[in-house]
């Protein structure tokens, strides 16, 4: 018997010590898996990954973690095997060892290999992303060495209690022996067999925390660390878990009955991982057992990295939304939206009045900065913060400050015993802390050493202070928008200048004239500045000039080409050229200046242009217009009816290679010329031809003013802020009184020039104009004098009285006079010397017939008696 107990007593103490090994190496296995897939499966690890510095992310976390959870390393390694995180960080950045090819397919494995710090257990878990590809592997694991230790400790302990039971057994064999038969008795098989099925399924499935449960619902054994974890009576065992004062889930899930994993359960202050496993298919009776394992540490460390995860979420959304427009208060406004609810209960942006003008904020002393309120979001619009435009004061620190990301940022993390930011306005403070709000961070905005503004974030609703973290967020979060603002504020001003120059190459105004009553329309893009203009330019013998043109794009370069046809135009438009060929030089300068600046090696070339030009008569109503790749006008008649001219249509400007035509028409009296550019007519949600329709019928309206006409046909086609810019001319025609005309037919003799200065003479002075006839016989007499001796007729004198007296000699030859200086030996060459001398302008204009010379002059106003 005592041979029996001492080999029984051996056996068990070795069976202790391997069971003991054997059950730590399969805790190693369970641990490294479980924390591996903790990690990989925790929010935030994709995007660490995915982000754009994994490392910083991950190190302190992996770190973290590791010293939690009591293993020898965690590992973070994308999916090309790159380490992204590792206790070495020398091995950072190198590509990991190791068939990891099955982890990369989305299985998740355990093995035991030899490193360089032995024999360890290793587990490797992939990290997936939602749509299931593998983002990166996290690798956790432990020594065979670290584990071996943990179950070496148990050793002497057991071979202490082998050698306690030895000592007992060799005193108490014989007793044993003699008292075996009598301690059964009462205990019959069954009951030995289940008190040894039960010590067997506790030894093989205890981990932590151990608890039995009968198939009643009764617990029948618990464990000093269940007792401790679970809180337990010391009357426990034999009474239902339901009535044990347990959460009310752990109770339910406890009495289930049923299979559990790593199933979070709250008990106290702790969260438990609870594992429940029948003990019928290992042999023994109907119960459960149920292992216990606190999870509070590593939860506070998914926690935290839930955390982090939320604010790179947060940084992300404010890359995407802030910026999206390069407008210095949407900006701001924007900053706040992304800001409110998740950081913060409010969210404010005061500015410098500088910055919303786009100037150059100036650099501050050391005195106060005066902001305006820009920008406030938060959920209450009762708020007692100050409303918007506002001017709030804001003190640097130091003028030595300026500049850096510390000197004026201000984390209150409760208002109620700070002092500082309510000295301005105590009363304003008071009402803030009366509303509830209870802490503050303030941060400037900095941009290339200069102050923006002031970014204020406040909390009321959310009962959690500010913090160092918290602070660290807020000026990652002001620093991006600072640099969207300042960009805004740059386009601001660059965009004020670009409008500054357009508006200063755009005509200020219409010049007064008596054949045409004009009103016109300027709009502006949404996108900016752009390159599209017109004009109406006097020109002699009571005819206007109608332009109207486009150049392609928008910005200052577009701006500047406009002016510089505009002025080309103007220029072309003194020599009095038919509109084909005005077009014609027009087109030959855009192609020179197209080419002069791919030979500078710039985009200083004209993308596109398009011009229509057309000539107005007061005389007679004739009209001749000529048109390059730009949409022809709408004329409407006197009833109300809108036509749209037939005008040949010629490449756009630049292009070269075909000529232009010009159309000629009669336009009645008192109709109205519409001359306006496609961006009036033509948008992305609607075709050029519907668009000419609903301009038909906003003009076919009788007796409307020009002015009237304009505001139809914005009011009809521009129901929102226009995408391209928007020229639009309307010109009601005019004629001039038949007594205001006088024409004769001179002979080719000299002394017909005698006959022209009385007949002229005459006619003035029915008119009251006898102050002028001197002058004008004199510019006749000199200008028919020519025509007889270098032209050929027939000869015609055309008299004009307008705001001008205008006087017309035309004849038949092409051959047009110069003025020179006549010398002192010449008989000749003083004539047109004398009428540039006494006419205001004059002038030589060709016709199709020859040409025609004629003169200006101001017509005094009659003196009041």
């Amino acid at each position: 018997m005592l041979g029996l107990v001492v080999l029984l007593v051996s056996v068990t103490a070795v069976a202790l010590v391997v069971q003991g090994r054997r059950d730590t190496m399969q805790e190693a296995r369970l641990r490294t898996m479980g924390v591996a897939q903790t990690f990989a499966h925790a929010p935030g690890t994709v995007a660490a990954i995915d982000g754009p510095n994994p490392t910083a992310v991950l190190q302190p976390l992996t770190e973290q973690v590791r010293e939690k959870a009591e293993v020898d390393y965690v590992v973070v390694s994308d999916d090309q095997g790159i380490r992204l995180a590792h206790p070495d960080p020398e091995l950072i950045g190198k590509r990991v060892i190791g068939p990891y090819q099955e982890a990369l397919e989305g299985e998740a494995f355990t093995e035991t290999f030899t490193g360089s710090r032995g024999r360890a257990v290793n587990s490797v878990v992939p990290v997936a992303r939602p749509d299931g590809s593998v983002a990166g592997l996290v690798s956790v694991g432990i020594t065979v060495e670290s584990v071996e230790s943990v179950a070496d400790r148990s050793i002497p302990f057991s071979l202490g209690v082998a050698g306690v039971a030895l000592v007992l057994a060799a005193g108490g064999a014989a007793l044993v022996s003699r008292r075996l038969g009598r301690q059964t008795r009462g205990l019959g098989p069954d009951g030995m067999t289940r008190m040894y099925e039960h010590h067997d399924a506790v030894l093989h499935a205890v981990r932590e925390g151990v608890l039995i449960i009968g198939a009643d619902g009764r617990l029948l054994l618990a464990n000093d660390e269940a007792r401790r974890l679970l809180d337990l009576p010391a009357d426990a065992e034999g009474r239902a878990v339901t009535d044990l004062g347990l959460d009310e889930g752990t109770a339910a899930l406890l009495a289930s009955g049923r299979s559990a994993t790593d199933e979070v359960r709250r008990a106290g202050n702790r969260l438990l991982a609870v594992n429940l496993r029948p003990t019928d298919p290992h042999g023994g009776p109907p119960s459960v057992v149920a292992t216990l394992r606190d999870t509070t540490e590593l939860r506070a460390v998914t926690g935290t990295a839930e955390a982090v995860r939320e604010r790179l979420l947060l940084l992300y959304e404010a890359g995407e939304r802030i910026g999206t427009t390069l407008d210095v208060t949407r900006t701001a406004e924007e900053l706040t939206e992304v800001a409110t609810p998740g950081f913060a209960d409010f969210a404010s942006v005061d500015l410098a009045d500088a910055v919303l003008l786009g100037e150059e904020p100036p650099a501050p002393t050391g005195d106060v900065l005066e902001m305006r309120r820009t920008a406030i979001s938060g959920a209450d619009p009762d708020h007692p913060l100050y409303p918007l435009g506002r001017v709030v004061g804001f003190v640097p620190s130091s003028a030595a400050t300026v500049g850096t990301s510390t000197g004026h940022t201000w984390l209150e993390a409760d208002l109620a015993v700070a002092e500082r930011w309510r000295v301005r306005d105590p009363e304003r403070g008071r009402q803030v802390l009366e509303y509830g709000i209870h802490s503050l961070i303030s941060v400037p905005l900095h941009a290339r050493g200069v102050i923006l503004g002031m970014v204020n974030f406040w909390r009321a609703t959310n009962p959690e202070p500010f913090d160092e973290e918290d602070l660290s967020f807020a000026e990652e979060l002001v620093a991006r928008a600072a640099v969207s603002i300042d960009n805004a504020r740059r386009y601001t001003r660059e965009h004020e200048m670009a409008v500054t120059l357009q508006r200063s190459l755009l005509p200020r105004g219409v010049p007064e004239q008596n054949a045409l009553d004009v009103a016109y329309r300027y709009l502006p893009a949404q996108a900016g500045v752009g390159g599209d203009w017109f004009d109406v330019i006097p020109l002699s013998g009571a005819r206007v000039a109608l332009v109207v043109g486009d150049v392609v794009g928008h910005g200052l370069h577009a701006a500047a080409t406009m002016g510089r046809l505009r002025t080309t135009v103007h220029n072309f438009s003194t020599l009095d050229l038919p509109p084909d060929e005005l077009l014609g030089h027009l087109d030959e300068l855009v192609a020179r200046m197209d080419q002069d600046g791919t030979d500078a090696g710039s985009d200083a070339g004209i993308a596109g242009a398009t011009c229509l030009y057309a000539i107005y008569d007061g005389v007679s109503g004739h009209c001749s217009m000529a048109r390059a790749g730009h949409p022809g006008p709408a004329l409407v008649l006197p009833d109300g009816t809108v036509e749209f001219p037939e005008t040949p249509a010629g490449p756009p400007l630049g292009i070269g290679g075909m000529p232009f035509e010009t159309a000629e028409f009669t336009v009645p009296e008192g109709s109205r010329l519409v001359l306006y550019t496609d961006g009036l007519v033509e948008r992305r949600d609607r075709d050029f031809d519907i668009g000419l329709d609903v301009l038909r019928s906003a003009l076919a309206h009788p007796d409307r003013t020009p002015e009237e006409t304009c505001d139809d046909v914005i009011d009809a086609l521009l129901t929102s802020h226009p995408t391209d810019d928007v020229a639009l001319l309307v010109a009601r025609t005019l004629r001039l009184d038949p007594g205001q005309v006088a024409e004769w037919e001179v002979e080719p003799e000299p002394s017909a020039v005698a006959g022209v200065r009385k007949g002229v003479a005459r006619w003035l002075g029915e008119r009251g104009l006898d102050e002028e006839a001197f002058v004008t016989e004199l510019i006749l007499s000199e200008l028919v004098t020519n025509a007889i001796r270098y032209g050929s007729g027939p000869i015609v004198v055309r008299l004009l009285c307008d705001r001008n007296l205008v006087c017309e000699v035309s004849d038949t030859s092409s051959t047009s006079p110069h003025l020179r200086y006549a010398a002192t030996t010449d008989e000749g060459g003083r004539g047109l010397f004398l009428v540039a001398q006494f006419a205001e302008r004059w002038g030589t204009r060709y016709t199709p017939t020859g040409k025609v010379i004629w003169s200006e002059q101001p017509i005094e106003p009659p003196e009041d008696d």
